[in-house]
């Protein structure tokens, strides 16, 4: 009959052995991690050379030098950072102090100046059924989702607080006119 500290002894060689394949896995992971970022920055940059190449020619000697003296890498990182921005409805940036709500689309700036006039009257928080009556919205669940889905994604962003479920506030900081601060 074999012993309680064999087959302890057992699991315990075979919970090692466990650690050590997936230790193993990580490190292959990481390898081919490593190499599709490094595959992955080459094509940036080859997009931002042939965006460069394919462009209208700017005649300024200024613009020329600029172009020069800027590092390809920066250069491939804010032709990415362009040609990825999302459509003004859809983005919404983090909230930080000094950021304007000018860079809200303009459903998001409404949310945010209902808010507002909420917090400077020191009412209380809104509801998305309340703020689709407040908007002259039919309160249909559509519309109320819709704002909803809008109200999460500023409260993820940090622009809104949701202290209590499904009712909004303006984040701690968050002012709401001028945006941020």
């Amino acid at each position: 009959m074999p012993s309680v500290v064999g087959l302890l002894e057992q699991r315990e060689l075979g919970a090692r052995r466990r650690v050590d394949e997936l230790r193993e896995e990580a490190d292959r992971v990481q390898a081919e991690l490593a190499v599709a970022e490094r595959e992955w920055k080459e094509w940036v940059i080859a997009r931002s050379r042939v965006g460069e190449v394919l462009g209208p020619v700017d005649e300024t000697a200024d613009h020329d030098e600029n172009e020069q003296t800027m590092p390809a890498q920066k250069r491939a990182e804010e032709a990415s950072s362009a040609s990825m921005a999302a459509k003004p409805k859809s983005q919404v940036p983090m909230w930080r102090e000094g950021l304007d709500a000018s860079v809200l689309s303009v459903d998001y700036q409404r949310i945010l100046q209902a808010l507002t006039d909420r917090h400077r009257l020191r009412q209380g928080p809104l509801t998305c059924q309340e703020m689709a009556v407040l908007f002259g919205l039919d309160a249909v669940p559509a519309k109320v989702e819709a704002l909803r889905s809008k109200a999460k994604r500023m409260v993820a962003r940090g622009w809104l607080a949701e202290r209590q479920p499904g009712r909004f506030t303006l984040a701690q900081d968050v002012t709401g006119s001028g945006g941020g601060s």
